[in-house]
């Protein structure tokens, strides 16, 4: 029942969404055809599918603490990949949004096995990652990927979103924290807007906020709707599986859902 539902949330939003000629906004026009939907590969593409591939085919197993769930035990590298990695085709558009936004600083919320941040990593060398993941030893896997990668602007933290997030952000007020925001942890709706109100403290005008899996159920929709009525956001778009929110001042407040 639970998957017929979100199929028909899926066709509707694919009815409702614009492609480029139903969009007025200079600025989304110009995002939408040069950054959502550009299509073409990069260097670093292909290494990272590699390693995406040998994560699938993974029969090591390891003990996982899901802090969100609150479930403990061991599963497969090849199931972790599998049930929490972003797809090839959102993971490009994480990067894309990296390298045409150029953010000097980037904070993850949930790194798993560092897919997405690897992605996000590689968009600019000089671009500090801090990615937050509550498993120790998932996080010790995503560090040997980031080494087995040769990516040195990451910075992994292990710990509790709640706990360890305010300091991060406190720690990283000086260096432009908040920039670029992904949030991909903990898909429930109190947890996901606190993590928004913790972040907003640090937003700029030129911040982006990325939050996964917004109509992943009821929760994250009437989260997804409180974040867009806020008065600090002036721009959202809607792509289904990733909401991304602007706070440029002089954009006029409009909420966009886009065909992806």
């Amino acid at each position: 029942m639970k998957q017929f539902s979100f199929l028909i949330k899926y066709l509707k939003y694919w009815f409702l969404a614009k492609n480029g000629h139903g969009i007025h906004s200079p600025f989304v026009f110009g995002l939408y055809n040069d950054v959502i939907n550009k299509k073409g590969s990069y260097y670093s593409f292909d290494k990272i599918e590699q390693l995406r591939k040998k994560l699938l085919a993974s029969k090591k197993k390891i003990e996982v603490k899901d802090l969100g769930a609150g479930r403990s035990g061991k599963r497969t590298i090849s199931k972790i990949a599998e049930g929490s990695a972003k797809n090839r085709k959102y993971c490009e558009l994480l990067f894309r949004l990296a390298y045409h936004f150029k953010p000097t600083i980037i904070l993850e919320l949930g790194t798993s096995l560092g897919i997405s941040t690897s992605y996000l990593a590689s968009a600019n060398p000089n671009t500090q990652v801090i990615t937050i993941e509550g498993c120790p030893n998932t996080a010790a896997e995503a560090k040997k990927n980031f080494e087995s990668l040769g990516l040195k602007n990451i910075e992994p933290i292990v710990g509790n979103f709640d706990v360890v997030l305010p300091d991060v952000l406190a720690s990283s007020r000086q260096q432009g924290a908040g920039n670029l925001v992904f949030i991909d942890g903990n898909h429930r709706k109190a947890p996901t807007l606190n993590y928004f109100k913790l972040c907003l403290a640090r937003a700029s005008n030129d911040s982006i906020f990325i939050f996964d899996d917004i109509h992943w159920s009821d929760e994250m929709e009437d989260a997804w709707e409180e974040i867009k009525a806020h008065p600090n956001i002036s721009l959202t778009v809607d792509l289904f599986f990733l909401g991304i929110v602007f706070f440029r001042k002089e954009q006029v407040k409009e909420n966009f859902t886009l065909r992806y």
